[in-house]
C-alpha cells in the first residue's frame, strides 16, 4: 500500500492525502490555498480516485474537491453537517474569488449529489476498507478518519483539537494499534495559553473598548469562530450591544439543525439570540459609529463584510481590531497583524485603532499533539502535515526523540509504503 502526501506537506493550506491500495485508491481531502494566487494540491487524475474522504468543510481541505465532479466523479464520503458547510464555503468562494476558477456552480452540485454521509463513530465498507469517523472537536462537523483495510490500520487525523471550547467538545478517542498516522502540525513547537484566561481577557477587553466610547471589530472565520466568539461573550454575560454579519448567520441557521455536534446547543442558541444580526449596508454605516462588538468574517480578511469593517474602524484610535483566528502568511489579516496595514481604498495604509490577538486557537497545541501520539498503539510511520516547514520538521524530530517511531516531514508529492 502506497501513501502520497499530495499537499499540505510543509504549509499550513490545500490538504491532500492519497492511498493507493490494491484495488481502489482513496483520497483523504482536497483542499486549496488562497494566498496572492490559488494554490491547489498535487495534481491526480479523477479517473483515479474510487472515492473521496473529507474530514472537514474549511477551503484548505474542501476548496477543490469539485474538480473531480467536472464529467462524473467518485463518491465522496462525510458527515452531514460536513456536507452543508462545505456547500456553504464553497458556494462563497465561487461567488466572492477574484481568482479564475477550473470549477463551476454545477460540478459543486455534482458533489453534493455523490457524497454520502456518515455521523461520527460510524462504519462504514469502502471498497476494501473499513472506515470509522471520529469527531475532532476542530469545527462542528469536523472529524478525524480511521482506515482498516489490507492488514493495515491507518489514522488521519485532519484538523484536531483536544480542548473543550464553549462550542464543541473536544477531541477524545483511541483507536488502538496503528501502521500509519498523518497528523497535523500547526501549533507543533507552541502551546496554547488556559481558554479560560484568552476567554476572559477578551472579553475584559471588549469591555475597556466599548466602555471608551470604540467599536471592537474582531473578524472570525464564518464557520466555529464567530459561533464561538458570541458564546464565549453570552457566557461571561457580556453587558453591551452584539452584532453578527455575513455568512456566519448562515451558519447559525444549519447549526441549529444539527445540535448533537455543539457541547451545549441550550447555550448555543442563548448566545446567538442575544446577537443583533446585520443584514443591510445601512445597518452597516450605523453600526461603525456605535460603541459595540462587530463580529463578521472572513476571519483573514480575504473578503466578505469584514473587508469593509476593517477599512472603517482601523481609521479610529478610539477602535479595535480583536484577531482571533490563524492567519495565513500572505493574507490581509496576516498584514495587519505583523506590519499594522490595511487596505484603504486601494492603499496600504498605517492602521489607527488598536490592533490585539486572542489565541482561540481551534487547533491542539504542542503538549496536545505529543499526548495523541503518546496514546498511538503498535509501531506506526507517522507522517506531519498542515504545519508550515519549521512545526513539521520539528515535530517529526522530536518523535523520533521521544517515542523512538519512524517520523517524517513529507515534501509535496513524497510517497510512503507501508
Amino acid at each position: 500500500m502506497e501513501v502520497r502526501v499530495l499537499g499540505s506537506a510543509r504549509e499550513v493550506g490545500r490538504s491532500a492525502v492519497l492511498l493507493k491500495g490494491r484495488n481502489a485508491n482513496l483520497l483523504l481531502d482536497f483542499g486549496v490555498l488562497v494566498q496572492k494566487e490559488i494554490g491547489f494540491p498535487v495534481h491526480v487524475q479523477p479517473k483515479d480516485v474510487d472515492a473521496i474522504l473529507l474530514s472537514h468543510a474549511h477551503l484548505d481541505h474542501s476548496g477543490a474537491l469539485p474538480l473531480f465532479y467536472l464529467s462524473n466523479g467518485p463518491r465522496t464520503y462525510t458527515t452531514p453537517l460536513t456536507l452543508e458547510l462545505t456547500r456553504l464555503l464553497i458556494e462563497d468562494f465561487l461567488r466572492i474569488s477574484g481568482f479564475y476558477l477550473p470549477f463551476e456552480y454545477l460540478d459543486l452540485l455534482e458533489m453534493m449529489k455523490k457524497t454520502i454521509t456518515i455521523r461520527p463513530d460510524h462504519r462504514v465498507k469502502i471498497f476494501d476498507f473499513e472506515v470509522t469517523f471520529y469527531d475532532a472537536g476542530h469545527i462542528p462537523g469536523s472529524t478525524s478518519i480511521l482506515l482498516e483495510g489490507e492488514g493495515k490500520r491507518i489514522l488521519y487525523t485532519g484538523d484536531i483539537n483536544d480542548e473543550d471550547t464553549q462550542l464543541l467538545r473536544g477531541a477524545d478517542y483511541e483507536v488502538g494499534e496503528l501502521d500509519l498516522l498523518i497528523t497535523e502540525s500547526t501549533y507543533a513547537t507552541e502551546d496554547h495559553p488556559p481558554r479560560k484566561e484568552v476567554e476572559e481577557s477578551f472579553v475584559e477587553y471588549a469591555k475597556e473598548v466599548v466602555e471608551h466610547g470604540g467599536t471592537l471589530f474582531v473578524p472570525a472565520f464564518s464557520v466555529g469562530r464567530a459561533q464561538e466568539i458570541a458564546c464565549v461573550l453570552s457566557s461571561h454575560n457580556f453587558p453591551y450591544q452584539i452584532y453578527m454579519d455575513g455568512m456566519a448567520l448562515k451558519t447559525n441557521e444549519i447549526l441549529f439543525r444539527y445540535p448533537e455536534y455543539l457541547r451545549d446547543p441550550r447555550a448555543f442558541r442563548k448566545a446567538i439570540n442575544n446577537v443583533e444580526v446585520v443584514t443591510s449596508w445601512k445597518q452597516r454605516k450605523r453600526i461603525i459609529n456605535t460603541p459595540s462588538v462587530i463580529i463578521s468574517p472572513a476571519g483573514m480578511l480575504v473578503g466578505g463584510a469584514a473587508v469593509f469593517y476593517n477599512q472603517q474602524i482601523a481609521q479610529r484610535e478610539r477602535n479595535a481590531i480583536a484577531i482571533v483566528a490563524y492567519q495565513v502568511q500572505g493574507t490581509p489579516g496576516r498584514t495587519l497583524l505583523e506590519k499594522g496595514l490595511a487596505l484603504v481604498n486601494g492603499r496600504p495604509t498605517k492602521v489607527k485603532a488598536e490592533i490585539k490577538r486572542f489565541d482561540f486557537s481551534s487547533h491542539s497545541g504542542k503538549t496536545g499533539l505529543m499526548n495523541l501520539i503518546r496514546k498511538v498503539r503498535g509501531n506506526p510511520k507517522i507522517l506531519m502535515v498542515h504545519g508550515e516547514e519549521e512545526s513539521c520538521i520539528s515535530f517529526a524530530k522530536a518523535v523520533k526523540e521521544d517515542f523512538g517511531f519512524e517520523a517524517y516531514a513529507p515534501r509535496p508529492g513524497e510517497a510512503f509504503q507501508i
